[in-house]
């Protein structure tokens, strides 16, 4: 076993290191390329940064490809993301030409490698429309959905489905998502590294200097939220919920911490937004960290007293793992991929407004036994479900699936 699988294994068991080997020993050699749009910033980059390491450690032949593109074509794909989560999005016929015409120059780039590949995993709808020119394909092409799909908007969606049904699988990440599509789709929820630097155990001494770079005070309760500057991230709803604690308890400061992704032209402006909101409150503190702040974000998680994720859309949500790992009941968005996630009332607690959030913050604040044994039970839940090996065991399981031809009815991987 290799020195990598060795220190997984010291986290998950042998078991689950032999049954990836197992699998991964019948595609050993198999050419895999993941295509997204951002290499940092985001879930599926950091996701993608963990598991194409572990696929090539298993045997596997594997790329990563980003694809580029100029601003209008990112304009739109936000637009499309949004509507896809339920926005009352229009795009226009040009927004769509950009769309289309930049996966088309990204397709001739990447041909040779995709057209040599054996499985081609598509994250997103960024570059979904790569599909269309490969017309004679010999591949398997999954598209990967990461978002919350379970009310997109009518006619965007009507629009990709035509795309996205030329693909030989799709992968959501909870049943509520899947689409009526004409191929097998899997259900795979995605994961955190406990090897890497934002997960794994860290000095005391470490997590204290986080109160003195970032001028934060050791003797008031510490909220956090750690998210990208988006609006269905609920960034504003936080500081309210904030606001709505610190009226009846005066001793509390909130720390919002993100950074943005190439792919997102919004993010700007919700930071704008966030920081006109946290104006003239001293106790509010509001952190661009670049997307190599591992560290510091797994400090920020260990140090804070309540962790929320405020989603009012969420295709999974790894910053509420990444909590749950660090023995933090979590105060989170009763939305998609939140759900799996957060037990109520059993590793933390799923709200619907500021005023419930508000409420559960001063519950978790005022009964620390309670706290404490439902972060006990936050860090054994991912440690059982939510873990990279599981979901790279799933991958390997999906295209043993695909190559073998057993595809004949919805897959439920977990």
């Amino acid at each position: 076993m290799s020195d990598l699988l060795s220190q997984y294994a010291e986290v998950v068991g042998e078991q689950e290191i032999r049954h990836m080997r197992a699998l991964a020993k019948g595609l050993h050699g198999a050419r895999v390329v993941h295509v997204n749009s951002t290499k940092s910033g985001g879930g599926v980059a950091e996701l993608l940064n963990r598991i194409v390491p572990l696929q090539k450690e298993l045997g596997l032949d594997v790329e990563w490809e980003i694809i580029e593109g100029k601003s209008d074509f990112f304009v739109t794909t936000k637009n499309i993301h949004n509507a896809l989560q339920g926005a009352p999005v229009t795009l226009s016929e040009p927004m769509w030409k950009a769309y289309e015409e930049t996966n088309r120059a990204n397709a001739e780039m990447l041909e040779n490698k995709l057209k040599e590949a054996d499985f081609v995993f598509i994250h997103d709808p960024q570059p979904a429309a790569l599909i269309n020119h490969f017309p004679q394909r010999s591949a398997k092409w999954i598209w990967r959905c990461h978002i919350d799909v379970s009310t997109p908007q009518p006619s965007v969606w009507r629009r990709l489905e035509r795309t996205i049904s030329k693909y030989d699988a799709s992968i959501f990440s909870l049943a509520q998502f899947a689409q009526a599509l004409p191929h097998p789709q899997y259900l795979i929820t995605p994961s955190i590294d406990p090897l890497s630097e934002k997960n794994i155990d860290l000095p005391q001494e470490e997590i204290e200097t986080v109160f003195d770079r970032f001028n934060l005070d050791r003797k008031k309760p510490l909220l956090l939220q750690v998210s990208r500057f988006d609006r269905f991230k609920d960034p504003l709803g936080v500081i309210e919920a904030y606001k709505t604690v610190k009226s009846f308890q005066e001793s509390v400061q909130l720390v919002l911490a993100g950074g943005g992704a190439s792919d997102d032209p919004e993010g700007g402006t919700v930071l704008g937004e966030v920081l006109e909101a946290a104006k003239g409150d001293p106790d509010i503190h509001v952190l661009e960290l670049p997307p190599t702040a591992n560290r510091t974000i797994n400090a920020l998680q260990r140090a804070a007293d309540v962790v929320l994720q405020k989603s009012l859309r969420e295709g999974f949500g790894l910053t509420v793992t990444e909590a749950l790992w660090k023995y933090k009941p979590v105060v989170g968005g009763d939305t998609g991929g939140i759900r799996l996630q957060v037990i109520d009332r059993f590793n933390g607690f799923r709200v619907r407004t500021p005023e419930g959030a508000a409420l559960r913050i001063r519950y978790l604040l005022h009964h620390h036994g309670k706290a404490k044994r439902m972060g006990q039970n936050a860090h054994n839940f991912v440690k059982d479900n939510f873990l990279i090996t599981q979901q790279v065991r799933n991958y390997l399981a999906l295209m043993m699936s695909l190559k073998e031809g057993e595809v004949s009815r919805l897959e439920v991987v977990v």
